[in-house]
């Protein structure tokens, strides 16, 4: 691992890491031994083949992993690889809890990787599948019927923000908590704002809501 190839930003990445440090150093060393290319992108350590992102470097509550951007196109020998949720088509996740586990793998992690550079240089892609229709609950039908301009506010939404309303809306067991979530939500979709979306104007990460209207009318 010499100088040259360190990104400053994986290096004050690190240094400001609260857990997984040793698990990441081990990584971020292994993977630059296989001739990639690091850089920082959403708010972690990735790497790189001619500009194709290979793997990622993070770490969550119970684990870190290694993220292989085309994991499902891999034979995966050693059969190690995971699909971090459901929904999660391309990527798969080689996932540690102790540095020492790294160490021991250095030598299937960096047949992994090499598999996955020979992929990219393949130019092999994921087919990935539509996902699935969401069927609209009647009680959202029932208040288009209703209140026919939520219907265009509706329709106007991106595609993400009305799978995320009728996802939300569909959770409920019962029509009288669907129906209860629907009005209480039928103002911010005739505003034309998602379920997540910032409705006071403070947030600091818009257009998402941060929390931020908890605090307005406190002193």
């Amino acid at each position: 691992m010499t100088p040259s190839k360190l990104n400053p930003k994986v290096d004050d990445f690190l240094n400001k890491a609260d857990k997984w440090k040793k698990e990441f150093e081990a990584l971020r060393k292994i993977v630059l031994d296989c001739d990639l290319t690091e850089e920082f992108k959403w708010k972690h350590p990735c790497y790189t083949f001619e500009k194709k992102n290979i793997v990622l470097i993070h770490g969550f509550k119970e684990y870190c992993a290694l993220l292989f951007y085309k994991g499902v196109l891999l034979q995966d020998a050693q059969g190690i690889l995971i699909q971090q949720t459901e929904n999660v088509q391309a990527a798969r996740q080689i996932r540690f809890t102790h540095v020492q586990e790294i160490i021991d793998m250095e030598m299937t992690l960096k047949a992994y990787i090499d598999e996955a550079i020979k992929v990219e240089k393949a130019g092999l892609e994921v087919e990935l599948k539509k996902p699935k229709e969401l069927s609209i609950p009647e009680e959202l039908l029932y208040q288009f019927d209703k209140i026919p301009a939520l219907k265009t506010a509706f329709e106007a939404l991106t595609p993400g923000r009305q799978r995320v309303y009728i996802r939300y809306f569909s959770q409920a067991k019962q029509s009288k908590t669907r129906s209860s979530r629907i009005e209480k939500y039928t103002q911010q979709i005739l505003d034309g704002k998602g379920l997540n979306d910032c409705t006071c104007g403070h947030s600091q990460k818009m257009p998402n809501c941060d929390g931020s209207h908890k605090f307005i009318d406190k002193g």
